[in-house]
């Protein structure tokens, strides 16, 4: 977590105005006709916040959450928990664990390289998509692809699936299995080598609400009983970007990809998108049905984990966290008014947990009344068993 404010400073959080009234529920978005009147940093931000259903919490089957989603980062494996938490009504850690242990949803290595949770069709039809860059990235982007050196990479992918077809692996197993065969490399690099060449999930208990475990890879192909799509569709997989995050532009999808060369995929769409701009004059893509909600849409306070994708998803990032901000990316943060205002962490023992509040920018009573409601919710959701919950601002 980030440092609290210097002694003898005064603590944002502590900073309030006049109070006011908050309304007891947030009515969904309206739609704006935008027209050709270029979208302000406002509309973009509820646009983003509405199609990731941070606006309103929705009620819909955890699957089909995750595949708006396009996936859910996931390299804290709690982190899908609070996210789906903050987007749905009734969600319960227990629907998503259900979906991991009977193998309906898998966490892998798909967008900029980093673990995402998926469904498991997701998995089969995204994976191929992004192994051109993986194994490009083994060799621009890792210490690791110097020690490829001189291998086979066809021998080393075919030993490795040998190995994790017996039964799951860590990595660490996996390259004491393999330096075996290659002596004079480094067994490390020799595992994450194969990270980036095959396609591997991490199985549970790894992923599963309050009990997680070590990373045990098996190939997906193996875990799931079916190969990977032949013919995956990037098209697609951009359409969906868009209805979740859009409007955006052709760097925004490059930047939650982590795909390059994107614009001659991307004007073969132009077909079907719409083309709008920013106040700056920036031309962004949409889907047709890309839902503008009017800017002046209330925005409910929302906890967001470490890494959601919500702060992750474009090359210009000011539409949800300021610049001055942009350090706590990767933190647990607060949404207030639809921007990031604070980070938070959650403190337990055996019978009591405190919900700690780091204010980035003062809150106004109203704003800290609305946090404090669903900070309460917070707790309730990630500390079910505590018979004594506070809220701290600092």
């Amino acid at each position: 977590m980030r440092s609290g404010p210097p002694t003898g400073a005064p603590s944002p959080c502590r900073r309030a105005s006049a109070p006011a009234r908050i309304p007891s529920r947030w009515r969904p978005a309206g739609q704006t006709n935008v027209g050709t009147k270029p979208l302000s940093q406002r509309a973009l931000n509820r646009a983003l916040l509405e199609r990731q259903w941070l606006l309103r919490r929705r009620s819909a089957p955890v699957p089909d959450a995750i595949e708006h989603l396009c996936g859910m980062q996931a390299q804290v494996p709690t982190s899908p928990y609070v996210g789906l938490w903050a987007r749905l009504y009734d969600f319960h850690p227990q629907a998503l664990e259900d979906l991991i242990t009977t193998r309906r949803a898998v966490r892998l290595a798909l967008m900029r390289s980093t673990i995402h949770l998926v469904t498991a069709r997701d998995c089969l039809r995204l994976r191929p998509l992004f192994q051109a860059f993986l194994e490009r990235a083994l060799h621009t982007a890792t210490p690791f692809g110097r020690q490829m050196v001189g291998i086979d990479l066809t021998v080393l992918v075919a030993a490795a699936r040998k190995a994790l077809d017996e039964r799951p692996r860590t990595l660490a197993e996996l390259g004491t299995v393999l330096h075996q065969r290659w002596p004079d490399r480094d067994p490390a690099s020799l595992a994450y080598a194969v990270r980036h060449l095959v396609p591997l999930v991490q199985v549970p208990p790894r992923g599963l609400w309050g009990r997680s475990g070590a990373a045990w890879c098996a190939t997906a192909e193996t875990w799931l009983g079916r190969p990977l799509q032949a013919r995956p569709s990037l098209e697609k997989l951009i359409l969906r970007y868009l209805a979740a995050f859009g409007p955006a532009s052709v760097g925004d999808i490059q930047a939650w990809s982590g795909l390059r060369t994107l614009r001659p995929i991307v004007d073969r769409l132009r077909p079907q998108l719409r083309s709008l701009t920013d106040a700056g004059g920036r031309e962004l893509l949409d889907v047709p049905d890309g839902v503008l909600p009017d800017p002046d849409t209330p925005a409910p306070p929302r906890f967001l984990p470490e890494y959601d994708n919500l702060l992750l998803a474009h090359a210009d990032r000011t539409r949800v966290v300021s610049d001055q901000h942009r350090s706590v990316i990767g933190f647990r943060t607060l949404l207030v008014d639809g921007l990031v205002r604070a980070t938070w962490t959650v403190a337990r023992q055996p019978a009591a947990a405190t919900l700690t509040v780091e204010c980035l920018t003062p809150l106004r009573k109203v704003e800290r009344t609305a946090v404090e409601k669903e900070g309460t919710r917070l707790l309730a959701f990630v500390a079910p068993q505590a018979t004594r919950r506070e809220i701290r601002f600092v």
